[in-house]
């Protein structure tokens, strides 16, 4: 096991222009070299969600795409600025994307809470694309993801699209300390945080309510867990952001640029993470 040194008294810092300042620019102050676990992602960070305290990270300023791991930029746009109960006509242009898919039809309406389910349980790029119609449009929708970024405090990241999906003329970019602080503002959101932990929700199709379950496996694997999102674009390799608590403890993993057992890596980090409380 390779030793990495943990930094245990960084903080992340975010310019928060609402809310108060939460995390503060990390100003590195060696702490000795711990035994930390390994894993297959290239980029990675583990931080108190209280606290905003880096415990450990590799390469965590290193920009990657971050596939669907975005998708939680927009769900707070949409929490911003949309009702849950509102309700969006989805257009055949919206359902006309490559899946992951939570089954949108053109034409249908959709609540706005079903579509969240929709994008954080399954990953839904059908969903994000009609929340985006919601929020006036694909490009009004990510240039709104951009500047929520922004007064977070998330300055390396650049969303193209608001699903995640990555290409030629819609490359998007973040890195791990810019996943951590979206996460964590992101789980201040009340609905957000229940959505993220709930285990499976019905979806609206013309045969009846469909269930749709959680792809996050921490939430069988792991007791606490209050998020987890995947994320997949061959671009990004694979993505993974998890959060969990633990004896009044609150920890958020970030992982990019994988190519193996992300969830592996993720419980060996929050189990490495939880142990250094004593």
């Amino acid at each position: 096991m390779q030793k990495l040194l943990a930094a245990l008294s960084i903080t992340l810092s975010a310019a928060v222009l609402v809310a108060p300042p939460v995390w503060a620019e990390p100003g590195i102050e060696r702490a000795g070299a711990v035994e930390i676990p390994e894993g297959p992602a290239q980029a990675w960070l583990l931080a108190d969600l209280g606290t905003g305290r880096i415990l450990a990270s590799r390469n965590p300023y290193e920009p990657h795409a971050p596939a669907s791991t975005i998708k939680a930029l927009l769900a707070m746009v949409v929490l911003d600025q949309l009702a849950l109960n509102a309700v969006i006509v989805a257009k055949p242009d919206n359902t006309d994307v490559e899946c992951s898919c939570a089954g949108v039809r053109a034409g249908r309406a959709y609540t706005v809470r079903q579509l969240l389910d929709g994008l954080m349980l399954v990953s839904g790029n059908d969903a994000a694309n009609t929340l985006a119609e919601g929020l006036g449009g694909y490009q009004t929708a990510v240039a709104r993801m951009n500047a929520k970024a922004v007064t977070l405090g998330a300055r390396n990241t650049h969303a193209s699209s608001p699903s995640g999906l990555d290409g030629p003329g819609m490359e998007s970019i973040t890195t791990p300390f810019d996943l951590a602080v979206i996460y964590r503002a992101a789980l201040r959101y009340p609905a957000f945080a229940a959505i993220a932990r709930q285990p499976s929700s019905l979806f609206p199709t013309d045969d009846g309510p469909k269930e749709i379950v959680n792809q996050n496996e921490l939430l069988k694997r792991y007791p606490g867990t209050l998020v987890g999102k995947t994320g997949y674009t061959n671009l990004a390799r694979h993505t993974f952001v998890g959060g969990a608590q633990r004896n009044g403890h609150s920890l958020v993993v970030v992982q990019m640029y994988g190519t193996g057992d992300m969830y592996g890596q993720a419980i060996g980090l929050l189990d490495w993470g939880f142990s250094q409380y004593g």
